[in-house]
């Protein structure tokens, strides 16, 4: 397995057979800082926080720092991973490090599923999008445009999905801090229509800070998890980062404060300046925010910046589904014909194939009901908790080795070792029997369930032609480049 490795000097190193054999390093520390940025902030911020303040009230508050610091230990313990041995699609890789083949190759595909059927429900929740500005134009015609727009940019080069991606985060980052800053001043000098309500009590003065008891908060921890979902994606740079040394540990640390801003201090100031009661589902808590402060343009403003989350984190789809089936395919896990590098240094057949499916996932989307649209966004989570589980449990098995002697120290330890990633696999386990508790979410545990038995009858084809893919294999020595 190719992989660009680094010692416990900082030096950097080429294997030669690695998965970022040929990859560009063209993603800066500009670029690499805001894809972190923008990956904390998405469409289950700007949206899915709606629904959960009817279900929770205040307390969703608690709920998103809660699982923002579980977010931050899976994020150290990848860090620590990626300084150890930094790869462009390392959750599988280090899955087949230190647990085998077959979970590597369960882990490619299955994060290979949830950037598919995100995407299909991101292009499909776009084009709605747009509908509020030109209700004339076909939702399926929008969908399609975006499609063969960010294709276009991915197939380019990773500079440009880089460029992209920064000014798709700076929107994202730019709104959220503006609102934060209007309900401050709203909160502070009583301007608008909302100044002589908005207080700091509207935190507690309507039943309290649990007006729904706190069951039906931790009911909500589903949902939250998924507004978090891609925060990983730094992780699948570290192949194409011009200085992964530096730039990821950068982007990890300041993690806590773009949770802290973004979720905790936006909603806060929200359920301030307008109390809870007034906020139902399938409205932008935002938009009845700025409805409330009375601005004219609050929901065009806000509308434009959840299209821009819902581009972003197509684009991010893309590039990461044409990386991780490169990896796969890097291991024997995939046809080989997904090993090829385009003249621009991508992957561009794996993404022309991703793309296909998220472009059937916009046929599918327009002809079923409204609730595929939520039963998708579930399926993404239950693969982005297997994902997270993975990257916990593997960096359980490498500080393991790592106290042993057997492997090399990181440069970038997480804090606490392999406690808190001891803390973050029960916290996810738990989210799991929540999703199962539910009758509406619960289909993604079945859909999981299929997908699992697709995969297993898959390896048994694999190990059947070449039996070498079931074979643990170390992966190669460190050495020095001069």
């Amino acid at each position: 397995m190719t992989s660009a490795q680094v010692d416990t000097s900082g030096n950097s190193a080429n294997s030669a057979e690695g998965s970022e054999e040929g990859y560009e390093r063209g993603l800066g520390s500009r670029q690499v800082q805001m894809i972190a940025i923008g990956g904390a902030i998405g469409v289950g911020l700007f949206l899915g926080a709606g629904a959960n303040i009817a279900k929770a009230g205040p307390s969703l508050i608690l709920m998103y720092a809660l699982a923002g610091g579980i977010i931050f230990f899976i994020m150290r313990a990848l860090g620590e991973l990626l300084l150890y041995r930094p790869v462009s699609g390392s959750f599988a890789e280090y899955s087949r490090e230190f647990l085998g083949p077959f979970f590597g190759y369960f882990t490619g595909w299955t994060y290979w599923l949830m950037w598919v059927v995100t995407g299909m429900a991101e292009l499909t929740a776009a084009a709605i999008y747009v509908n509020y500005w030109f209700p004339q134009v076909p939702q399926w015609v929008t969908a399609l445009v975006f499609l063969v727009v960010l294709f276009g940019v991915n197939l380019i080069s990773v500079k440009v999905f880089g460029e992209l991606e920064f000014w798709f985060s700076m929107v994202k980052v730019t709104a959220l801090i503006g609102m934060i800053v209007i309900g401050l001043g709203v909160l502070t000098f009583g301007f608008s229509s909302a100044g002589d309500t908005a207080s700091v009590a509207n935190l507690y003065q309507f039943d309290g800070f649990f007006p729904k008891g706190v069951g039906s908060s931790l009911m909500t921890l589903q949902g939250v998890m998924f507004a978090y979902l891609a925060v990983e994606l730094v992780g699948v740079t570290a192949g194409e980062s011009e200085n992964p040394e530096k730039t990821l540990p950068k982007a990890i640390n300041t993690l806590p404060w773009r949770i802290a801003l973004f979720y905790v201090g936006a909603l806060t100031v929200i359920l301030c300046v307008v109390k809870w009661t007034e906020f139902a589902p399938g409205v932008s808590p935002f938009v009845a925010a700025f409805a409330k402060i009375g601005i004219p343009a609050g929901a065009g403003i806000v509308n434009f910046v959840v299209l821009t989350a819902a581009l972003s984190s197509c684009n991010s789809g893309m590039y990461s589904t044409g990386r991780m089936l490169r990896n796969l395919a890097d291991s024997g896990e995939a046809p080989a014909v997904f090993r090829k590098l385009s003249a621009s240094k991508t992957p561009a057949f794996g993404i022309t194939v991703s793309v296909l499916f998220m472009g059937i996932g916009v046929v599918l989307n327009y002809v079923v009901p409204e609730k595929a649209f939520g039963y998708v966004t579930s399926v993404a989570t239950a693969a982005g908790i297997w994902t997270w589980l993975m990257i916990l449990i593997s960096h359980v098995l490498y500080r393991r080795a790592v106290d042993a002697g057997r492997l090399p120290a990181s440069a970038f330890p997480a804090p606490g070792g392999a406690k808190c990633s001891w803390i973050a696999i029960a916290f996810l386990l738990f989210v799991t029997c929540l999703i199962a508790y539910d009758a509406d979410s619960r289909v993604c545990l079945y859909v999981m369930a299929g997908w699992a038995a697709a995969l297993g009858v898959g390896w048994l084809v694999l190990k059947n032609r070449n039996p070498e893919v079931a074979e643990r294999r170390a992966p190669a020595p460190l050495e020095k480049v001069n």
